[in-house]
């Protein structure tokens, strides 16, 4: 049950960042924005966790900012392997991560503060 929760999390939080960033889009429906939320977080849970922890000196001098760019360097391989999700340029790409961040962290305490 947790998984589902998270990928409608994910999904919600793509919706927010394509809606709010011009240079981000997904194409189709619904089903499109989940399959797009498990494989951004399948990458990102594998090869962002192997890239986070040889990078990990830079994101330590860098106070854990480094860690947004990886998580668009994710996001912009994950439209490279989807053909579901359009990413224009990493600038974009940038403020799109910096969206789902944000979103996916407010609701996930939204969630614990309630299930508390």
């Amino acid at each position: 049950m947790n998984l589902i929760v998270r990928l409608l999390v994910g999904a919600l939080a793509f919706w927010a960042a394509t809606s709010l960033v011009s240079g981000v889009s997904v194409n189709g429906t619904a089903w499109s924005y989940l399959w797009v939320a498990l494989l951004f977080g399948v990458i990102n849970g594998i090869i962002g966790s192997i890239i986070k922890l040889l990078t990990l000196p830079a994101i330590l001098l860098s106070l854990g900012l480094f860690a947004f760019v990886i998580n668009a360097a994710m996001l912009m391989l994950t439209a490279r392997w989807s053909s579901a999700l359009d990413v224009t340029d990493f600038w974009s790409a940038l403020a799109a991560s910096l969206i789902i961040s944000v979103v996916t962290t407010i609701i996930n305490r939204a969630i614990k503060s309630q299930r508390s």
